[in-house]
């Protein structure tokens, strides 16, 4: 890679930015002042510094973040503000994009990342990677919804849905419910309840595979997974992978 990319991708500034720390003899590798942008360097081996504190390079980058309604799942927009618009400079220099999609007024669980092959690895039908979502439901939700969703219900379009997992956790005429899904058609919670004749009034994503939403995380907030949530999501795909 070339010296100048590295360090641009690393948040040293722009190309232009860190031509300049190149040209004042700032930049360092393998502990030779090193002065040409277009030095190729691998990160992996070669040790590069700035003004003797080494930089330590990253390709990736995971976060969670707690997405607000209200704020498009989308990377930019015209007229509305989207999850990349909340993150800080740092992390949008590393350009993540959602992984999957909530729509405009779901809030809840959304991950994301430059990671295309793992993104495209967790979002592929095939992967069937499960995504439970916690919901206030117009309309008392009964035993027949349950086993309706485990049979699968038809859509408007008629498409018919995999077997979903329905947990009543209050069956009113506003009912709460957990639903667990493994496939992310278009507003689909809704339209499954819409199925049965029912409404969702709110919807909020609690899980998608192994990841939990952080419970400390307010809307709008977002933090880096830890190293154990990143292992579980790439275990994830390697099995995913197998089968």
């Amino acid at each position: 890679m070339r010296l100048d990319k590295l360090l641009s991708n690393t948040g040293y500034g722009s190309r232009k930015e860190v031509r300049q720390l190149l040209k004042k003899g700032m930049i360092r590798v393998n502990g030779a002042v090193e002065k040409d942008p277009a030095q190729h360097v691998d990160p992996d081996s070669d040790t590069i510094s700035l003004l003797g504190e080494e930089v330590i390079y990253r390709e990736f980058i995971y976060l969670m973040m707690h997405k607000p309604p209200g704020v498009l799942s989308a990377t930019e927009d015209n007229r509305d503000q989207t999850v990349v618009d909340l993150l800080g400079s740092e992390e949008r220099h590393f350009e993540p994009f959602p992984v999957g999609r909530l729509d405009k007024d779901t809030e809840g669980l959304l991950l994301l990342t430059n990671d295309g092959k793992l993104a495209h690895n967790l979002l592929s039908p095939k992967k069937e990677v499960p995504k439970t979502y916690y919901a206030k439901v117009a309309g008392v939700v009964t035993e027949e919804d349950t086993e309706a969703f485990a049979r699968g219900v038809i859509l408007d379009d008629a498409y018919e849905t995999k077997p979903g997992v329905l947990h009543i956790l209050h069956s009113a005429e506003e009912s709460e419910i957990e639903l667990t899904i493994t496939e992310g058609k278009f507003h689909q919670v809704k339209r499954m309840f819409e199925a049965v004749g029912k409404k969702v009034v709110y919807l909020k994503r609690l899980t998608m595979g192994p990841l939990e939403l952080d419970p400390d995380l307010e809307l709008g907030e977002y933090r880096e997974l830890t190293e154990e949530e990143l292992l579980q999501l790439k275990e994830l795909d390697r099995s995913k992978q197998k089968g």
